[in-house]
């Protein structure tokens, strides 16, 4: 297999954190200051022509302003990048019918700006990494005499590698600044094997893998139990803008970014584990597209939380790179259809799906997990030879997957069986 290029990003700390920490603040509030003031341009202009302008356009009309010199040009156009991409997501909820989606807030507690994260591209910092240190640029207004940058000395993880840095961000995490070095690495896997899997993503089971003569089920109630919850603890919050619902949404998106990883790691491991080369995931891209009525789709109340909270995109990226480390290729394969349809014999009817996850045909009689039928078609879109024809193929499994879930206490994905605590 062909070398390939992934990007990993890891965190140091900083020794030097006194001697800098002065200096960081400065650029971290400069951040907030350039935000709050593309923030409102953004508005401004939104007001006078209908259209929010995107990052292109507000970084023309911010150039010139005394804020934008406050960090390294590529910085504070990434600034600008990010309010624009904040609006962008906001606007997209709105659109897919979250009315309570909000657009991106100003920077500020009370009188305070908190400290931004700050990002160095190419020309804004210096890399040392014999002697773990790394030159980070300031914007001309807040040099000093020979003061041109800030001279950071890190400490990272022993077997990580901080090499071929393409960009490092100076992040205020818990009461002190830390670096995180979005890194290329070159790597050289050999694919576990040439079989291929097929992953159906949904709302009830946030993922269904067929293996082809086995499958596995992967239920989001652990997810959604915390997606209510913080909910809940979110509507409590006077002010939304508040230091406790600040740290509840921190929270939240800590324990589902948590989540979503150790799912994706569980899912390549079984991949490993059954020798699998290929996998294919469903593209839920168009999973809001309009009906037939024009309007778009209504998946009721808790289908329509669940899509909100949950990105699936998110949950595929990760997928992607813990899987290409173990040389095994991630494919997204459109999904219309696979729900609908039987994966033994091709008959397509929507009313043969009986209940949410029970799927009955009635031509071959095939009577399988809903989910698991959708994933099995969903793998056999990249396998031709395996199209539907009605044959003898065992499919007993499709009805009885294995069910795994995720451990609250151990932060871990577990068979059921190890999990479930059920009284007598």
């Amino acid at each position: 297999m062909a070398n390939r290029s992934v990007t990993r990003t890891h965190i140091a700390s900083i020794r030097n954190q006194r001697q800098v920490r002065d200096d960081l603040d400065s650029l971290g509030f400069a951040a907030s200051k350039l935000w709050n003031v593309a923030r409102w341009t953004a508005e401004r202009v939104w007001s006078e022509t209908g259209h929010i302008p995107g990052h292109a356009e507000l970084s023309s009309y911010l150039k010139s302003h005394e804020r934008y010199a406050d960090l390294n040009a590529q910085s504070s156009q990434r600034v600008i990048q990010e309010l624009a991409e904040a609006f962008k997501s906001w606007y997209g909820h709105r659109q897919n019918g979250n009315q309570n989606a909000n657009p991106p807030a100003y920077r500020k507690h009370g009188d305070q700006h908190p400290r931004s994260t700050v990002t160095f591209k190419e020309d804004g910092f210096k890399h040392d990494p014999e002697h773990g240190r790394v030159r980070l640029s300031k914007g001309r207004n807040l040099k000093e005499s020979w003061s041109d940058f800030i001279l950071c000395e890190y400490e990272a993880d022993p077997d990580v590698d901080i090499e071929n840095v393409q960009q490092a961000r100076a992040v205020y995490d818990r009461g002190e600044w830390r670096l995180h070095f979005v890194c290329r690495h070159e790597i050289d896997p050999d694919p576990p094997g040439d079989a291929v899997a097929g992953i159906d993503l949904g709302i009830s089971n946030l993922a269904a893998v067929s293996f082809g003569d086995e499958a596995v089920l992967y239920p989001g109630g652990a997810l959604k139990e915390d997606e209510y919850w913080f909910q809940k603890e979110r509507a409590k919050c006077d002010d939304s803008a508040s230091t406790k619902a600040d740290r509840l949404d921190r929270k939240r998106t800590e324990r589902r970014t948590h989540f979503l990883h150790a799912l994706s790691k569980d899912i390549v491991a079984e991949c490993v584990e059954r020798g699998v080369g290929t996998i294919v995931v469903g593209d839920l891209s168009g999973i809001r597209d309009e009906g037939d009525t024009g309007a778009p789709r209504n998946w009721g109340d808790r289908g329509n939380l669940g899509l909100h909270g949950w990105t699936f995109d998110r949950f595929t990226a990760m997928l992607k790179y813990k899987a290409e480390e173990e040389g095994i290729d991630v494919e997204q394969v459109d999904e219309r259809g696979t729900s609908k349809t039987c994966s033994v014999c091709g008959t397509e009817d929507g009313s043969q799906r009986v209940e949410r996850g029970l799927y009955v045909c009635e031509p071959c009689g095939t009577v399988a997990n809903a989910d698991i039928n959708g994933a099995e078609n969903i793998r056999e879109k990249v396998l031709p030879s395996l199209t539907p024809d009605g044959g003898d193929r065992d499919n007993g499994w499709m009805a009885q997957p294995a069910v795994r879930l995720f451990d609250t206490s151990t932060g871990r994905v577990r068979p059921q069986e190890q999990v479930v605590d059920r009284e007598p």
